[in-house]
């Protein structure tokens, strides 16, 4: 995992939107304040649904700071829209399909749940980045067990400071 004081990869990922396919790139967002980046495993599951339902519902603590809240995960992005909408999320859904977002920054599995033998490596842990306006993280988290949700007080905490 990429660690606090390192610049934080750029990258371009799609988006499903209400009017259509996006791309969205994070130093566009860093050029206007911080990016609180969050990786999730897999879309339609309990633990990914709770987390982005407790973000969403408030998402007002997060962006006051001037942040903008990314979710990153390896499903398409015809996908995440579907969930979007049955969940009422209000977040930037980004497709890393490929997982090389999730490989940049050090958080994909090498063998996602191994003990039901599904062959899915790449998929990203479940992960939280601070990233400052310079581009430099100022928080680092990911977990080996997708059913720990990140630390989000602490998050705030270094929101409120980030630059």
């Amino acid at each position: 995992m990429l660690s606090i004081g390192t610049r934080a990869p750029d990258f371009t990922l799609s988006s499903k939107q209400d009017d259509g396919l996006k791309l969205v790139t994070l130093s566009e967002h860093l050029a206007r304040g911080p990016v609180l980046l969050l990786f999730v495993p897999m879309a339609f599951t309990g633990v990914c649904t709770e987390e982005l339902c407790s973000v969403t519902q408030g998402l007002e603590r997060f962006t006051n700071s001037g942040a903008t809240v990314l979710v990153v995960s390896g499903d398409n992005p015809f996908a995440q829209e579907a969930w979007c909408k049955k969940e009422g999320f209000t977040l930037t859904l980004l497709s890393d399909y490929e997982h090389k977002v999730a490989a940049s920054y050090g958080v994909a599995y090498e063998s996602f749940l191994p003990q039901f033998n599904l062959g899915m490596g790449g998929v990203p842990k479940r992960s939280a980045f601070v990233i400052g306006s310079d581009g430099i993280i100022v928080h680092a988290e990911s977990n080996d067990d997708p059913k720990k949700l990140p630390d989000f007080k602490t998050i705030l905490g270094k929101l409120a400071t980030a630059s």
